[in-house]
């Protein structure tokens, strides 16, 4: 069973503790909530606070452990928005949603949007750039909330031109070392902090398998629970062949692999049917 591979401390979020290990664990599923006009998959869908208040309602229904608000894209090639566009995206969908039950992650990398949604009662800040703005440590710092560092290679607008790696496994690791030390630092406790490699942020297919295959490894270096991002993007589409709205196949089989190799989170767009294929792989998991 994975506990006894690899046995990771719960993971602090704000108000809610969750299990990392141990015999009550399963694998936690955060779904995708884009409050954009833009992402590369979904972007313009709920871009409503109407309708985005009804996903996180269907995804509620469907199972879901986090919810994970975003109001910026940064799929390769988007374009920053400013401070006060990405406000009036999520705050809205914050202040709506902060008693729903579940935890609320905010994937941003502003300080200033980190404090409005932080006092406005956020569980999670996911950020892209790994926290490496002093700023938007000394944030989190004042906080309770779950921190998600994330390795990213660039920046989004040119992040996919050119990836280079002497060796991707050892750099991402380091990185991610680095920016665990920095938080502890300053004064963030371990067990508030969780890693993400950064799938398709900076990376070409074969990064992308190369850190995938060897991510259980990563994460037991660190002693931090791994969140992993795959669903629908770049990489899965390369491999099937598959546009964005075809590659729901490719994106739970990825959700398997990734929680076959340790991810305790995995971050999708297609929350029930990856609620079902988890609980069949966790059914002949806790056989063994």
């Amino acid at each position: 069973m994975m506990e006894s591979k690899n046995n990771i401390g719960d993971l602090i979020c704000g108000r809610y503790r969750l299990k990392m290990s141990g015999a009550e664990f399963r694998p936690l599923v955060m779904g995708v909530l884009n409050v954009t006009p833009d992402s590369f998959s979904d972007g313009g869908v709920y871009a409503s606070l109407d309708l985005a208040i009804t996903h996180a309602e269907n995804m509620i229904a469907e199972g879901v452990d986090i919810i994970d608000i975003g109001g910026e894209s940064t799929r390769p090639g988007s374009p920053p928005v400013s401070v006060e566009e990405e406000l009036s995206r999520v705050m809205p969908v914050i202040y709506a949603l902060r008693d729903c039950g579940k935890p609320l992650s905010l994937d941003t990398r502003r300080a200033v949007v980190m404090r409005e949604a932080i006092a406005a009662g956020i569980d999670m800040i996911n950020d892209i750039e790994g926290f490496r703005n002093e700023d938007s440590l000394r944030a989190v710092s004042e906080s309770d909330c779950g921190l998600c560092i994330m390795h990213m290679q660039g920046e989004p607008q040119t992040m996919q031109d050119h990836p280079h790696y002497v060796n991707v496994i050892t750099e991402v690791s380091t990185f991610l070392a680095k920016r665990v030390a920095a938080a502890e630092m300053a004064g963030i406790a371990r067990d508030r902090i969780c890693i993400d490699l950064g799938f398709g942020f900076g990376k070409t297919l074969q990064h992308n398998l190369d850190l995938l295959a060897n991510s259980e490894m990563i994460q037991s270096e660190l002693r931090l629970p791994l969140l992993v991002g795959l669903s629908r993007k770049s990489m899965i589409g390369q491999i099937t062949g598959k546009p964005v709205e075809q590659r729901l196949a490719g994106s739970l089989s990825a959700a398997l692999v990734a929680v076959k190799h340790g991810a305790r989170i995995v971050r999708v767009h297609d929350v029930a049917e990856t609620v079902d294929a988890l609980k069949v792989w966790q059914a002949v998991e806790s056989i063994n």
